[in-house]
């Protein structure tokens, strides 16, 4: 992990460009504006900015920056998305999370997930508990690709912290290909896998009774788990949404040995209030530890963007300029 801890006059800094560019526009509208978010970035602290661009250039797996700045006045955790997103919880923390997102990437966001918002807000909603979505707290988040399905998904995600009372983990994990016999490397760099959309992506058709469709019967891509470089492959994996092609128990067997050594090298990483971390989604995976909200206002909340390393991604798959996937 590469880690950048601001200063105290680093983190004011911070907060004061995010504090000016609001003051220059009369509504908060990230997909609008988070070409001239970019542009604004130029502002940040260098010793951040080349942080940032070291991360980047190095490949780091994760990038962590602590001591970012809060609202001395943060709102209590919403009971779900769509009261943050009405109520337009925490924008100056949106603005500092795409401040330093510009810095690594383009921000992008999913037409069918959170109402097309380019940052989402992560925080438990009730009768989600159980649920395969960021919503959930009974259920344990299994280690994952972010949206693993899509050709054009994230080179990176970003989390920022705004509140963790209780300690939440954010399970990371990476995949020491190497360590994997080389039979069971080959069959995991062929196309033998399916992908398939999560519950957290909404446009799939559901039974009468509002669950979604079965996996199996969503649209899906076949691709492989493992990709790119032959010495250093990046990955491809989510447990609860990869599936071998029919049949192909070869195929099952290599993706559950991808899976156990992944599980070997989790590592919990319990986030701060101020703390961001970007995941590069190429080289490791994620997941969330379970835990039992109160629904006080007092419960763990994130804030959540996707990043692309070009943008020129997303224009070629939604065939306009659109920072937004179908």
């Amino acid at each position: 992990m590469a880690r950048y801890t601001l200063t105290p006059a680093e983190s004011a800094d911070v907060g004061d460009l995010a504090d000016r560019f609001l003051a220059t526009r009369q509504t908060w509208d990230p997909l609008r504006d988070v070409d001239e978010v970019r542009t604004w970035a130029e502002e940040l602290p260098p010793g951040l900015r080349k942080a940032l661009v070291a991360g980047r250039s190095a490949e780091a797996p994760v990038i962590s920056v602590a001591n970012l700045p809060l609202s001395d006045d943060l709102v209590a955790t919403p009971p779900g998305w769509e009261i943050a997103e009405k109520e337009g919880a925490a924008i100056r923390e949106e603005v500092v999370l795409l401040l330093l997102a510009s810095v690594l990437g383009d921000p992008f966001g999913w037409a069918n997930q959170q109402n097309g918002r380019l940052v989402h807000d992560v925080c438990p909603a009730k009768g989600k508990e159980n649920s395969l979505t960021s919503a959930s707290s009974k259920t344990q988040l299994a280690l994952h690709t972010e949206d693993v399905f899509h050709a054009c998904r994230g080179d990176y995600v970003a989390l920022l912290c705004l509140r963790n009372p209780d300690q939440v983990g954010t399970t990371v994990a990476g995949l020491d290909a190497s360590a994997l016999p080389d039979a069971v490397r080959e069959v995991l760099q062929q196309d033998r896998f399916r992908f398939f959309p999560d519950d957290s992506h909404e446009t799939a058709p559901r039974y009468a009774d509002g669950r979604p469709v079965a996996r199996e019967e969503r649209e899906h891509e076949t691709a492989s788990v493992l990709f790119g470089p032959l010495d250093t492959p990046y990955l491809r994996m989510d447990e609860d949404f990869t599936s071998p092609v029919p049949g192909d128990r070869e195929a099952g067997a290599a993706m559950r040995q991808c899976a156990e050594k992944l599980a070997e090298s989790a590592e919990r990483v319990v986030l701060s209030p101020g703390e961001a971390v970007f995941l590069d989604n190429y080289q490791v995976v994620h997941g969330r530890d379970l835990f039992t909200p109160r629904y006080d206002g007092t419960d763990r909340w994130l804030k959540r963007t996707s990043m692309v390393r070009d943008l020129r991604r997303t224009y070629v798959h939604t065939r306009s300029r659109s920072r937004i996937l179908g």
